[in-house]
Parts: C-alpha cells; structure tokens; sequence
C-alpha cells in the first residue's frame, strides 16, 4: 500500500509538472508572438517618413544683415518636420484615411508656408526677395504624394501661405502687412509670429480631434471665435512692441479673425 499510494503521488505530481510545463510554454510563445506583432507594427510606423523639399539649398546669397533670422527660421523648418513625424508615430492608428492629410501633413504645410515667407521677406528687406520658394511648403509621406496635394503651380507668382487642406482653418497672413520692424522689436515680434503659427496649427488640430461634437455652430463658438481672441491679444503685442521704437502701426486687429 505504501508503495502503490507513492506511485500516485508520484503520477500527480508528474501531471501537475507537465501541466505547468505547458501553460509556461503556451505563455511564452504568446508573449514572442505579441512581441513579435508589436515590433512589426513598429518597424511598420518608423518606415513611414515625412519627407520635405529642401529650402537652404534653394536659397540665393543671404545678406549679412539677414542671416540671423534666415537661420533662425531654417532650425524651426527642422523642427516643425520632427515635430510631424513623431506625431506620426504617436498618432499610429487614429482616424480615418485622410487623418495624416488633415492632421499632420496639411498643418505641416501651413507652418512651411508661413516659415519660408519670413525667410524670403527677411532677404527682401536687404536685397532682392526670392521667388517661387512656396512651392517648398508641401511634404510627402514615405515619398509618396499625399492624397491632397495637387501639382505646385509656376513659380511666376509667390503665395504667402499655402493652400490650406480642404475643411482647414486659415487665417490673413500678418508679417506681410507689418512696417519695417526696429532692430529692438525684432526678438518680440518673431516670437509673436511664431506664436500665431502655432495657435492656427492648435486650432486645426482641435478642428480634427473635435470632429462630430457639437450642433451647428460648435466650430464658430469653441474653435474659431478663441482663436480670434487669441490672435487680436497676440497682433496687439506685435504693434506694441514696435511702436516702442517707431510708429505704432494700425489697423492689424482687422486680421484676427480667421475662417474655414
């Protein structure tokens, strides 16, 4: 008997062990095939790039007086393209299939436009104001066309900004009806520029990632009418800043408002 009871023991826990063995294994192979779908879906995601024109290498000789904010808008073209593909990647997934157009690539565009502009008007102040460069704004994905972009039109006439993606927010261009902008003001107003910039691309996003709330006028009440407070607020401290030091310029509130 006590041989016989230990030959049972022996057997379940024989089966106990096999079982674990097995519920290990199974697991195990989950886990590298879960791996494995999560590597893939990443490789997947890093595959697909952004692409921009390059615009340095499209420019004529930059004055001296210019090379400071030509420079300066060069680094922030780099960095409205890293910004693009890192939402890339994090937004993996989201929406429908113009969700990268309308989120990513057409507010990319946007930025582009306004960019390149100050750099053209900033060599235009001190020598003859390149043309043609709008056509650099737009940017691929993967090399590929993006759905929406049509074909760049003759450089014979230069737009100040791009045109926007269909359902976009676009708003009047400001740094092209400013004055000559005083050596003390030039800090304060670019950033202020910058900040319009990023306040229509926040706006654009919102307009994305709020598609379907709201009744009729959800746009107008919690999109575009803040956005016009914002810009009136920022346009005012554009003027203040370079009327410190010449003629305060006028009737820049006339831009705020922005339309889709």
């Amino acid at each position: 008997m006590p041989t016989t009871g230990g030959r049972h023991r022996i057997s379940r826990r024989t089966k106990l062990a096999t079982a674990a063995l097995g519920l290990a294994l199974a697991a195990g192979a989950l886990v590298i095939a879960t791996t494995t779908g999560q590597t893939g879906q990443a490789s997947a995601a890093s595959a697909q790039q952004i692409t921009c024109p390059d615009v340095a290498g499209q420019l004529p000789a930059i004055p001296a007086q210019a090379q400071a904010e030509v420079q300066r808008n060069l680094a922030l073209l780099d960095t409205q393209l890293a910004e693009a593909n890192n939402r890339l990647v994090t937004s993996a997934g989201q929406g429908g299939a113009n969700f990268v157009q309308n989120a990513i690539l057409g507010p990319l565009k946007d930025k582009r436009a306004s960019t390149i502009d100050r750099i053209a008007i900033a060599i235009g102040r001190v020598a003859e104001k390149p043309q043609g460069l709008g056509g650099l704004a737009a940017c691929t994905l993967g090399g590929q066309p993006a759905a929406t972009t049509t074909a760049a039109a003759p450089a014979a006439t230069e737009p100040s900004a791009a045109e926007p993606a269909s359902g976009q927010i676009t708003c009047p261009d400001v740094e092209s009806r400013l004055p000559a902008i005083p050596a003390q003001a030039q800090a304060e107003v670019q950033r202020n520029l910058d900040l319009l910039d990023t306040q229509v691309a926040e706006a654009n996003n919102r307009l994305v990632t709020s598609a379907g709330e709201g009744g009729a006028n959800f746009v107008q009440n919690a999109i575009l009418g803040p956005l016009e407070d914002k810009r009136i607020a920022t346009i005012n401290r554009i003027a203040t800043a370079i009327g410190r030091n010449a003629d305060k310029p006028q009737g820049l509130d006339a831009l705020a408002p922005c339309s889709r």
